[in-house]
């Protein structure tokens, strides 16, 4: 009776989640179907869409590796030190999340436009916020670093504090505690964070387009072409999109999956 309860149960959970599966596989296939490989080769070619792309990823990028030198320290206080204020901390770094976007674009353009105090005085040693790359980066660093904060900080809690004291009465100064004991121990849970982050931010709209519409990243420039022209141009372009990101999480996930069977074999 209890391997038929079990059996029942996981054909039950598999077409339950094979729903699910359904839902986001089957309008992603049906937009990469949707286009001939003639005409996304020409896409490919368009060099508008290659700058856009190289420009939203290496945005992205930038902005995850700002995020790894901040949040990461922020995320381990968090996980390690009680004070006055961490809740309020905590929920400020959470805000991103849930604001809308859109709204999210209007702050940052009030504290970065160039009529801000910040905006002035970056704009004195040459930097733009407003329709300008670093005004992309910023977009995309504060609609997801929370997903960084967060992973890293529950990699942190996970780790027992009894090792870093351990470490310190053996003579490690709290930097090496920390760089030889705390970060290989939850670096997984950073790495999570920080693709988790980087992948936020390949694919932000409503932040960017109000700071910094030019110049076009991906799906800015996805709207613009479906706005202008219809479907039929910016279809090509959203399967271009849809394919690289899928081959790239395809590859991360191979490598962190063969990087864990390692550790497990010892090797």
């Amino acid at each position: 009776m209890k391997g038929l309860f079990a059996d029942r149960m996981r054909v039950t959970f598999v077409a339950l989640g094979l729903i699910l599966v359904l839902f986001v596989a089957w309008p992603l296939l049906r937009t990469v179907t949707a286009s001939s490989p003639a005409v996304l080769w020409e896409t490919v070619l368009d060099r508008e869409v290659r700058d856009s792309i190289l420009l939203t990823f290496g945005a992205s990028l930038v902005a995850t590796i700002i995020a790894l030198f901040t949040g990461v320290p922020l995320a381990y206080l968090l996980a390690r030190v009680d004070f006055f204020g961490k809740r309020l901390i905590e929920g400020i770094i959470d805000v991103p999340i849930v604001v809308p976007h859109t709204a999210a674009g209007i702050a940052l353009l009030m504290a970065f436009g160039r009529r801000s105090l910040l905006g002035r005085g970056f704009g004195l040693v040459g930097v733009e916020f407003v329709s300008a790359e670093p005004g992309i980066v910023i977009a995309m660093l504060f609609v997801s670093l929370s997903f960084l904060v967060n992973s890293a900080r529950e990699g942190f809690e996970a780790v027992d504090p009894r090792l870093e004291r351990v470490a310190r009465t053996l003579g490690a100064s709290p930097w090496r505690a920390f760089w030889r004991v705390s970060l290989p121990l939850a670096w997984r849970s950073i790495l999570s964070g920080l693709v988790l982050m980087w992948a936020r931010g390949l694919s932000e709209f409503g932040a960017v387009v109000i700071l910094a519409y030019h110049p076009m990243v991906a799906p800015v420039l996805l709207y613009e072409r479906f706005e202008s022209f219809g479907l039929d141009y910016s279809r090509p372009v959203a399967t271009l999109m849809i394919l690289i990101c899928l081959a790239t999480f395809v590859i991360l996930r191979a490598t962190a999956v063969g990087s864990a069977s390692r550790e497990r074999q010892g090797l």
